[in-house]
């Protein structure tokens, strides 16, 4: 038994550093630039249509969607709330071309009648959050915008605290919702699910006093898989960093049923973006020193290869392919690659974790905000200077 263990261990390992194998030298091209527009209406992300491009955020305390054809021309804008304080952080476009879009109130009442209450998984046997009145951004909004119109259904449920919502996965049984929300010890991690009519689920709080929530996927037999970072015990797996990134995995009964960490001494860690293929995008920060972490994993999150690039901030994954990210060095793989500074640039990779391709934004583009595709417009990504947003897609 020993010896098969340590067979295991040694495939495991050859396995992970595929990513770093030889290969060929691959040769930085420039990104096509779709259209560029001003920081100054609270643009918080976008997401791709069947052929337009939908922009979300938050204008003066009220948020927003815009539409864009594929040459960056606006179709419509519409205020998602227009008599309550909101705002949007979050969105996806369901196989049907209807859009979703979610963020949070601060209505005096939820539209739904029913009020489910709020379940903590509790696996360290903390007690729940209690009640409190604060109606601050504390009712979850949900936006649907039906494929072909430009007009919003508003879907509301309130929480007792104040929520954030990061992260929002369709499929054609309904959506789920994650992000982050309010304990009396600080922050928990926050779950809910609703049905494509709007119907909202129980929600589900991970943590106590110190994790968040980044990214959701959901899978065919109604469980989750859920990722961000914690600084406490979760399903019994001990902090091992100053900051773990965690793999959360949930049952369609709402139960942990697996808790991956993934840890560096002196280090804080954190999973902000996941695919439906578990390719995983995130941070690695120790000391001064920041890096971009890519991972890809199985079902079973074991991991499959795995990269750290010299950065600016975290990684943003698309599909099995895709990374982005804001790199500071110079990558052995790459012939033409030596920014002075942060500068976006965009790896494809192949099932083996090779480097296949890589472009980059222009040197005044700083940061990177969203990557995200769709079969009609194809790959997309968001960055950004000190005054403007701008949308790329590969030439």
């Amino acid at each position: 038994m020993k010896r098969f263990l340590t067979l295991v261990l040694i495939s495991s390992i050859l396995t992970v550093a595929v990513g770093n194998a030889a290969q060929p030298k691959i040769s930085v091209k420039p990104l096509r630039l779709v259209t560029t527009f001003s920081k100054s209406d609270g643009t918080a992300g976008f997401i791709a249509g069947s052929k337009t491009i939908i922009l979300f955020g938050t204008d003066s305390d009220r948020s927003f969607a815009r539409a864009l054809d594929s040459n960056g021309q606006e179709l419509w804008r519409v205020e998602l709330a227009p008599n309550s304080s909101s705002i949007a952080t979050a969105g996806a476009v369901d196989s049907g071309g209807n859009i979703w879009i979610a963020g949070a109130t601060s209505l005096a009442q939820a539209n739904n009648s029913a009020v489910p209450s709020t379940t903590s998984l509790n696996p360290d046997n903390v007690a729940d959050v209690p009640e409190i009145t604060n109606t601050d951004l504390n009712v979850i909004a949900l936006w649907k915008i039906p494929n072909g119109t430009s007009t919003p259904i508003l879907y509301t449920v309130q929480q007792a605290t104040p929520v954030l919502i990061t992260d929002i996965a369709v499929d054609e049984n309904g959506l789920s919702l994650v992000g982050i929300t309010q304990s009396t010890k600080g922050s928990q991690g926050f779950v809910i699910g609703a049905n494509p009519a709007g119907e909202f689920s129980k929600s589900i709080l991970v943590g106590a006093s110190s994790t968040t929530l980044d990214a959701v996927v959901r899978h065919s037999d109604g469980g989750l898989t859920v990722t961000g970072a914690s600084s406490e015990t979760l399903g019994g797996k001990k902090l091992v960093g100053v900051i773990d990134g965690v793999i959360v995995k949930i049952s369609n009964k709402g139960t942990i049923t697996q808790v991956v960490r993934s840890s560096a001494v002196k280090a804080q860690r954190n999973w902000n973006t996941a695919t439906s293929t578990f390719l995983l995008g995130g941070t690695v920060v120790t000391g001064k020193k920041i890096e971009s972490a890519i991972t890809k994993f199985s079902s079973t999150y074991v991991p499959t290869w795995s990269y750290k690039f010299a950065s600016n901030g975290p990684a943003k994954t698309a599909g099995s392919t895709y990374v982005i990210f804001e790199s500071i060095a110079p990558i052995p793989q790459l012939t033409n690659w030596a920014p002075k500074k942060p500068q976006p640039l965009l790896l494809s990779f192949n099932s083996k974790g090779l480097i296949t391709a890589a472009f980059n934004a222009p040197n005044d583009q700083r940061e990177v905000i969203e990557l995200t595709s769709s079969k009609e417009l194809g790959l997309l990504c968001m960055t950004a200077n000190s005054d403007s947003y701008s949308i790329y897609s590969l030439a």
